[in-house]
């Protein structure tokens, strides 16, 4: 007798692929991300009995001549093994300018160093002596904590937070407080776009819903148009259009609504990021909002006229209240694509038109922070899932409608 796999087996057997595919895409790189927002072993790793001799310095002064010793030993290990450049960029994001000193340290030392500081009676007056900053409390309280495997130290400079001498948190000088302003403008600037694509987006959808077959068509063609076009023309298009010898400009001064030497700054600010992505996320509002008024019958907005209604009090008190599942749909979306930009942002935006994301993709290319873009990236997921939970609670995931 033949037996087979029970149709629940069978269906769960379907799900494989897609469960491997969303585990390798998602869960997998997302894990990855919030591993490295809390831990870096590389310094660790590089000088592991220096760790371990600092285990036990009360961080109070400078540590014992063992501690000296060590990482004199530990340096010159990692410049032969090339890993010296590594735990100094680590070293260096906690006290800044103690990268020249740890490279230059085993350069000075010289090559052929024994178990004896080289003119010198102690290891600390040697070290000393090639830099003053190894005499200072701050260096080794630098080294040690750049030595902790787990660290919350991407979180707080993530939130302009710091850890203080004697071990309490605080905020950061003022002069270097950047990152939460830059997430509460790329909140008011999702918002922002989200509106803005809302009051544009409403009036298109509906008049494409209510057009004829062959006019629907057509406007609904020209909204599916930036769908073809490379992100990036997109976007410069804007550069050409809206600088100040641009297109926009020129017709202000054609029409005399701006002297020639008033032209407006249009690009390279914040004018330029809500143009310009409002126009990128148009088409996402646009649609949603459509696919929901086409389903709606125009009998109901007849029958509300025809029960003494205004246009305006059937607007709101019938035909709104149907689109509703279709304006949450096209605005969650348009602020959770609004919320991760930077490639619009970068290009148009100016320095006061930079977000978060584009912090981001700083510490990722340029400064290779991976622990500190991370802990910013984690920050913005938490806020984008917070969001989302409000809006089930608030107004109902389950109404929203993509068609």
């Amino acid at each position: 007798m033949k037996v087979g796999l029970s149709p629940r087996l069978r269906a769960a057997g379907l799900t494989v692929p897609l469960i491997a595919f969303i585990a390798v895409t998602f869960i997998a790189p997302l894990g990855t991300l919030l591993t490295r927002s809390v831990y870096d072993a590389e310094v660790a790793e590089i000088l592991p009995r220096t760790m371990a001799v600092l285990a036990d310095w009360d961080t109070s002064g400078t540590p014992s001549e063992a501690a000296y010793a060590t990482i004199a030993m530990e340096l010159l290990r990692a410049r032969d093994e090339r890993t010296l450049g590594r735990a100094a960029t680590r070293i260096n994001r906690i006290e800044s300018g103690l990268r020249s000193v740890v490279v230059k340290t085993p350069r000075r030392l010289g090559r052929d160093v024994g178990t004896e500081p080289p003119g010198a009676e102690t290891w600390r007056d040697a070290l000393v002596a090639i830099d003053e900053a190894w005499g200072e409390n701050a260096t080794w309280r630098a080294i040690r904590e750049a030595g902790q495997p787990f660290t919350s130290r991407h979180f707080l400079n993530a939130v302009d937070l710091e850890t203080r001498a004697d071990g309490s948190i605080a905020a950061m000088p003022e002069s270097r407080r950047i990152y939460v302003p830059l997430y509460l403008r790329t909140l008011w600037v999702s918002l922002g776009v989200t509106a803005l694509c809302l009051v544009i987006g409403y009036p298109i959808a509906h008049a494409i819903a209510h057009a004829g077959s062959r006019w629907s068509t057509t406007l609904l063609v020209l909204v599916l148009v930036p769908f073809w076009t490379s992100l990036l023309v997109r976007t410069t298009a804007w550069i050409v259009l809206l600088q100040n010898q641009g297109v926009v400009n020129d017709i202000l001064v054609a029409l005399g609504i701006v002297a020639d030497d008033g032209r407006l700054a249009m690009i390279y600010n914040m004018t330029g990021t809500f143009v310009a992505m409002t126009h990128v996320l148009l088409p996402f509002m646009v649609l949603p909002l459509y696919s929901v008024m086409r389903s709606i019958p125009t009998r109901h907005m007849d029958a509300a006229a025809s029960l003494g209604a205004t246009p305006m009090q059937a607007f709101r008190r019938v035909y709104w209240p149907q689109t509703l599942p279709g304006v949450g749909a096209g605005s969650l979306l348009v602020f959770i694509l609004a919320i991760g930009y930077y490639i619009t942002p970068a290009l148009v935006g100016g320095q006061s038109g930079q977000l978060i994301s584009n912090m981001i993709a700083y510490h990722m290319q340029t400064s290779l922070n991976w622990g500190l873009a991370a802990a910013l990236a984690a920050i913005l997921l938490l806020a984008v899932i917070g969001l989302y939970v409000l809006y089930d609670r608030v107004v109902g995931i389950d109404r929203m409608r993509l068609g």
